[in-house]
């Protein structure tokens, strides 16, 4: 009995132990299942009741080892089967490098055989070119340099921009030029050389600020562009007759009615531009004395104020003193005293007083004499101040502008001159305007002078022979 008891003890005893194997093998081998079911896109759910003894739970583990194990045959398979693939793939893939490797090798043969035979091609076309690469070098030069004359030349007015078009075409050409491509840069040569000796009258297209017109011009030569008794103004970079925003000075337009109005036959002269355009823009950025007066500034407009009125003052006095003048002429050839003048005045003087003694009528004559030549020289000294302070401002006007000058370098440096070009401007106008209103009014102070002393002398004259003639 006690047999049987320990016998069955000990079948409960393996039993339990078998049973506690079974856990703990369980619990090692739970991190690979559950790294398994991670790895699997859908985990294995094993339905049933849940054990609930040592037995059921050994069974159910006995039972997911065998899942496993067939699931780990599966995967052994799969990836072997993917092994092989990939086996083949890589072999394809070597035998495909393989034969684009021979191609690459081939091809390389060919393109230096190919080098070879281009080499003696060319060779063989310089033998048999011979000079005509010279020609081509010179024909493309001829092309480039004949297009760059024509662009520029009026004449394209006329004859259009499609001969400029062949021309860069052939300059740039690569290949050699045929026979109708030089007998056509020929004629453009020579139709241009007979160009330049031509008046023509044509219509072409004119901008103008208010907009494009079509107007009939005139074209000397290449020279200029006479349009409606204006000059007209070729720009060759956007290819068109341009109206000019100013006309330069009168004596060059006035060339241009005149030659208009000849009839047929007739000669006319015409002011005409040898560098077809550029003398012309010159003169017409070219400005005038009155363009430059604002230059001067406030010195210049006071220097030209004061010689305004200095001159006036003066053309007055000239007019004032030459009537007096022509009035003393005509007294001195009558014996009447006519107190219009200042020698009738003095004449009267010595009517008036005939009994007193000679130093009295002296006096007399004297006191009328300085009052007579005081009001012959008002207004004279105007005209002398003026012409000696005229040059004073200009100088002044000049060393302003020298004084902005210097203001213009300290600020901005003195690598552009135009921002120095105010400062000077300044200087040389108020310069200039102090000379020019000085000049003329030292010629007419210097007149004023003449009539004046004349006058004076005459009436000293008088007065001392008619202090000479009282007892």
């Amino acid at each position: 009995m006690s047999r049987l008891f320990r016998i069955e003890r000990l079948k409960n005893g393996m039993a339990g132990a078998a049973v506690a194997g079974l856990i703990f093998g369980g619990f090692v081998a739970a991190p690979a299942i559950a790294q398994d079911a991670a790895a699997e896109p859908t985990p294995m759910v094993i339905e049933g009741p849940r054990p609930t003894t040592a037995d059921q739970l050994l069974e159910e583990v006995l039972r997911g080892w065998k899942v496993e194990k067939r699931e780990d045959v599966e995967r052994e398979r799969t990836f072997a089967n993917a092994r092989e693939d990939q086996r083949r793939l890589l072999s394809e893939a070597k035998a495909t490098e393989a034969r684009a490797e021979a191609r690459s090798q081939a091809l390389e043969k060919e393109y230096q055989e190919k080098e070879v035979t281009i080499a003696e091609l060319e060779e063989a076309l310089e033998q048999r070119m011979g000079n005509l690469g010279e020609l081509f070098g010179v024909t493309r030069q001829i092309a480039g340099d004949t297009r760059g004359n024509i662009e520029a030349s009026i004449s394209t007015a006329q004859y259009g921009r499609d001969r400029i078009v062949f021309l860069e075409n052939l300059g740039k050409n690569k290949e050699l030029p045929s026979i109708a491509e030089l007998e056509q840069l020929w004629m453009e040569l020579v139709r241009e050389m007979v160009a330049q000796g031509k008046i023509v009258t044509f219509s072409s297209e004119v901008y103008t600020p208010s907009g494009i017109e079509t107007r009939d011009v005139t074209r000397a030569g290449v020279f200029s562009v006479i349009s409606d008794g204006q000059y007209l103004l070729w720009d060759p970079i956007q290819g068109q007759l341009q109206e000019l925003s100013r006309q330069p000075p009168s004596r060059y337009v006035d060339t241009v009615g005149e030659y208009q109005s000849a009839g047929q036959g007739e000669f006319a002269g015409l002011a005409v531009d040898p560098s077809s355009g550029s003398l012309l823009a010159v003169l017409i950025e070219t400005r005038g004395l009155s363009e430059r007066i604002p230059e001067g500034g406030a010195v210049g407009y006071t220097v030209i104020t004061l010689g305004i009125i200095a001159a006036l003052l003066g053309i007055y006095k000239m007019v004032i003193l030459f009537i007096v003048g022509r009035k003393v002429e005509a007294q001195k050839k009558s014996s009447r005293a006519d107190t219009g003048n200042p020698l009738g005045r003095i004449l009267a003087v010595a009517a008036d007083n005939p009994d007193v003694d000679r130093e009295q009528l002296e006096l007399m004559l004297d006191e009328v004499v300085l009052r007579e030549s005081s009001n012959l020289e008002s207004l004279v000294w105007l005209v002398r101040i003026v012409s000696v302070v005229a040059p004073l401002m200009g100088l002044l006007g000049t060393v302003t502008g020298m004084i902005k000058t210097f203001q213009s370098i300290t600020l901005f440096g003195a690598g552009d001159p135009r921002m120095m070009a105010g400062g000077i401007s300044e200087a040389l106008v108020t310069t200039m305007l102090g000379l020019v209103t000085a000049i003329p009014l030292v010629l007419m102070h210097a007149a004023l002078a003449n009539s004046t002393k004349k006058i004076v002398d005459t009436l000293d004259e008088q007065s001392a022979g008619l202090i000479a003639q009282q007892e």
